[in-house]
């Protein structure tokens, strides 16, 4: 199958839509913590986080179809950096699934299925081990901080590659032309 020049309208519209409501979720969920009971957004923040963190977790799973169906352009650069790329998207990958799951995690452990904008429910599946929601918690909180690192890092190789390399990574994403 032959590689095509840049990424195709799906493929941008996801991975644009994925960064912004991830880097959405992250801010607010470091907002949220600092919530005490008595604020208006206690109960309405971590209803809007998970639904959104839902909503994202189906895109992210519509994506990984995607892109066995739809090919990508190579990457561009050296071969340690093309390695690295492969490396830096499969993390990427990775922690959004322990970020996935680790959420699911915290709010189920009560037995309280997760309600998406009030649409439908996701199933609980209670506590399945001790500390159950302390323990997700610090890995959400961790993985969250180490995706939001790589994404930052990402973002930097893109604009290096455009504006020092000048070659076409950049513009392959944005849809511009070679």
């Amino acid at each position: 199958m032959e590689k095509p020049a840049q990424y195709g309208l799906t493929h941008r519209l996801i991975h644009w839509l994925s960064a912004l409501l991830i880097i959405g979720l992250f801010a607010a969920g470091l907002w949220m913590v600092d919530l005490t009971y008595y604020s208006s957004w206690y109960k309405t923040a971590p209803h809007w986080h998970k639904s959104v963190g839902l909503c994202v977790a189906a895109l992210t799973l519509f994506r990984l179809v995607w892109r066995f169906v739809k090919s990508t352009p190579e990457i561009e650069g050296k071969r340690f950096e093309r390695v690295a790329a492969h490396a830096a998207h499969n993390v990427i990958y990775i922690l959004l699934i322990v970020i996935f799951t680790s959420g699911y995690l915290i709010s189920t452990s009560d037995g309280r299925p997760i309600e998406v904008f009030d649409w439908f429910a996701v199933p609980a599946l209670g506590e399945l081990f001790p500390d159950q929601s302390d323990i997700a918690g610090t890995v959400h909180y961790y993985a969250a901080f180490g995706l939001i690192g790589l994404a930052v890092l990402h973002a930097a190789a893109a604009l290096k590659h455009h504006f020092i390399d000048k070659d076409n990574t950049l513009r392959k994403m944005i849809g511009g032309k070679s």
